[in-house]
């Protein structure tokens, strides 16, 4: 059995709701025990992600960058990082802010470079831009919230919520991106953990 964690902070929910797109695509791989926590609970519980094969860091981005919580979280894990205790561990993250862009990808990186520290492999999305609707990236329109990776993040999703309450934001597609990106996660951790035995 594989163990997959999933760290997130929200504030208003939009991350939330991504987390647990997350979690359902994670939890819905045989062979993986998923589980889920805010930042505050995994800075209570660090110890347990020790037995973790994968972790998934999540966040909303607040002014082109991680929220101050989840960066609590990052800082409470120092003890980890001098132990090596996250070594070899898969690692994967996502965000949501609201509008397309955001500076989103300032916050993915700085989650791959914290993994990086940790001696983490980063797992990216491995889906094209407007996956499930590629002729949308022939229109100035471009891909609408029903679209599969519609901001064309490949090193994790980034959902788009404006400033629309959850639950209606993120979208449906950015919902579904996150699924599909924890399955991801998982089905990676389990062929790691099978080939390394």
């Amino acid at each position: 059995m594989s163990k997959v964690v999933i760290v997130y902070h929200s504030t208003y929910g939009h991350t939330k709701l991504q987390a647990e797109a997350v979690h359902r695509g994670a939890a819905g791989v045989d062979g993986v025990d998923a589980h889920i926590m805010t930042a505050a609970e995994a800075i209570d519980n660090i110890d347990d992600l020790d037995s973790a094969d994968a972790i998934i860091f999540g966040t909303a981005t607040y002014m082109g960058n991680i929220s101050a919580d989840l960066k609590k979280f990052m800082e409470a894990s120092v003890k980890k990082w001098f132990a090596s205790a996250w070594k070899d561990k898969i690692a994967g993250a996502f965000t949501n802010s609201s509008s397309f862009s955001g500076d989103k990808l300032n916050t993915l990186q700085g989650l791959i470079i914290f993994a990086m520290q940790h001696g983490m492999i980063w797992v990216g999305t491995g889906m094209f831009p407007s996956a499930n609707n590629m002729d949308a990236m022939n229109s100035v329109e471009g891909p609408g919230p029903e679209t599969h990776n519609r901001v064309g993040s490949f090193i994790g999703p980034m959902a788009a919520s404006f400033q629309v309450e959850p639950p209606d934001a993120p979208s449906k597609g950015d919902i579904e991106t996150a699924e599909m990106y924890g399955k991801r996660v998982a089905e990676t951790a389990i062929i790691f953990i099978n080939g390394k035995s």
